[in-house]
């Protein structure tokens, strides 16, 4: 199968889509022997024989983690700011290439997956067929039952429609509580967005089920990798 020299190094498990663009057009990248500075310049999936910096880029090893993220890292490789990423959690591990699926802002934390395998990557993101999300969320007061179907039934905010598949108290006492919300879709912010429409502030946001897949005990700032059955489950096998 023919693609673009990018996507096939991303295809391979090699380097992101955007990386690959990037040595390409440095001229760093050789194709069947000689350097091609297209990202678009077809190549055969399987059979191209692709070299990056003269060493041979053959397909990585498919790679499935989970990890912990625990509050104040950025979910992303580099940080233009100079921030701590979710990538100090893997110093010293040499797994190579992994992206984050999907994303959980700096205040939040909980169970983020990593892969180097894009295709599946874009399935547990796909907002028509990927698994749903569930968060435990504190909040500073305690929402009655109308607050609570008012969140289920959504409201538009800055031109989005929001809504939480499921929302419900799990425990509450003096002015907070603990939700429990499940989202199908993963808007940018969006937990705190829908909350914050309706006068409800969020103290701490933590996802502990990705589909079938729970965080459990999974100390923070470590990660592990999937079974073979968990990386089947999450992608609706």
């Amino acid at each position: 199968m023919r693609h673009g020299l990018a996507r096939v190094l991303s295809k391979r498990g090699l380097c992101s889509r955007s990386e690959a663009e990037r040595l390409i057009r440095e001229g760093r990248v050789r194709l069947d022997g000689r350097v091609v500075r297209d990202p678009e310049h077809p190549a055969d999936l399987d059979a191209a024989r692709i070299d990056i910096d003269g060493a041979a880029a053959v397909a990585a090893v498919p790679r499935y983690l989970m990890l912990n993220k625990p509050r104040g890292l950025v979910t992303t490789a580099r940080d233009e700011r100079g921030r701590d990423t979710v990538y100090r959690c893997f110093d010293g591990a040499d797994l190579g290439w992994i992206a984050p699926v999907g994303r959980l802002d700096k205040a939040s934390e909980g169970l983020l997956l990593f892969t180097n395998d894009p295709q599946w990557a874009a399935r547990i993101t796909d907002p028509a067929s990927g698994p749903d999300k569930t968060y435990h969320v504190q909040v500073d007061r305690i929402p009655d039952e109308a607050t609570l179907a008012a969140l289920r039934s959504g409201i538009t905010v800055d031109g989005e429609w929001l809504r939480a598949v499921s929302v419900v108290v799990l425990r509450a006492g003096g002015k907070t509580a603990w939700l429990e919300i499940v989202l199908d879709e993963g808007r940018n912010r969006q937990i705190r967005r829908l909350l914050a429409a309706f006068g409800i502030g969020v103290l701490r946001l933590v996802r502990v089920a990705i589909g079938p897949l729970a965080l459990g005990e999974l100390p923070k700032s470590q990660w592990r990798p999937l079974t073979a059955d968990e990386v089947v489950a999450l992608a609706g096998g």
